[in-house]
């Protein structure tokens, strides 16, 4: 199953099921609020039967869930990333999180500020969480993932450089491309090496499979779950394989009005112009 999130043309914005017959309106405002209800399977059946049919050339498809209320991501956790980055295999996950106004939609601009310099593209696995977890097993923790969307942790090398921190150049507002769907496990498994990729004005920058992970999605739900509970329409970023831009020799970085596509075998793709300054 694939679930989307579109607005609509009087600006409201509807969580959608796509069908064979194309997407169909859920009575749901979004994803993310979607798989806060008890009754998301019964609603999801309703709308796949008799919900509202639309065209998405005429919606704009936003972030799959726009506001989640929390955003884990994990650095480091592709061995052909860690190789690049002459680092060794870490022993733990790599944490930093994001905020909800870090998210843009699957096909929306990404706008930065002039003094936002060194900006440079991840291409991500998503994982979108569907129970409560709190001291969850891998099991339970695998049992709690709702489904997988794409991601681009677009990143300002020049602020993330500043200090040992992450955070601040990874937090730009609007700049975390999400979606276009969210697909239910049922559909999709990491473990199954689907490919990932990421270009830059046409060229093949970034080429992976999810089976290169360190620490598989499951695993790191369990471990996040240790030590802050997550909950329905959480998201967490597992990371970016080899070949990003700081990772060049010369680094390479985004100029004003790239074009970065990213994809994932399974899944669909990001397609997002950067706008500087």
């Amino acid at each position: 199953m694939q679930l989307l999130t579109v607005r609509l043309s009087d600006g409201q914005t509807s969580a959608a099921v796509m069908t064979p017959g194309g997407a169909r309106l859920i009575a749901s405002p979004d994803v993310g609020a979607l798989l806060g209800e008890g009754q998301k399977s019964e609603l999801v059946s309703r709308a796949a039967d008799s919900g509202k049919k639309v065209n998405l050339d005429q919606v704009q498809v936003m972030s799959v869930v726009p506001n989640p209320r929390k955003i884990l991501c994990c650095g480091l956790n592709y061995r052909a990333h860690v190789r690049e980055m002459n680092r060794e295999e870490p022993a733990f996950p790599t944490l930093f999180a994001k905020f909800a106004d870090t998210l843009t939609g699957p096909h929306d601009d990404v706008v930065l500020p002039e003094y936002a310099t060194d900006v440079d593209w991840e291409a991500e696995l998503a994982v979108v969480v569907g129970a409560n977890l709190r001291n969850a097993d891998v099991d339970e923790a695998r049992r709690g993932i709702a489904g997988y969307t794409v991601a681009n942790d677009i990143s300002v090398r020049s602020w993330q450089r500043r200090t040992l921190q992450w955070l601040q150049g990874k937090a730009f507002d609007a700049t975390t491309p999400l979606g276009p769907v969210l697909v239910t496990p049922d559909e999709f498994d990491p473990a199954s090496a689907a490919t990932i990729t990421c270009t830059v004005d046409g060229r093949l920058v970034q080429a992976g499979t999810t089976d290169d992970l360190v620490f598989n999605p499951a695993e790191l739900l369990s471990y996040i779950s240790q030590f802050t509970k997550l909950a329905p329409g959480d998201v967490v970023l597992t990371g970016t394989p080899g070949g990003v831009g700081a990772g060049m020799t010369p680094p390479t970085f985004l100029g004003n009005g790239a074009v970065v596509e990213v994809e994932i075998q399974g899944i669909g793709k990001l397609s997002n112009t950067v706008r500087l300054g």
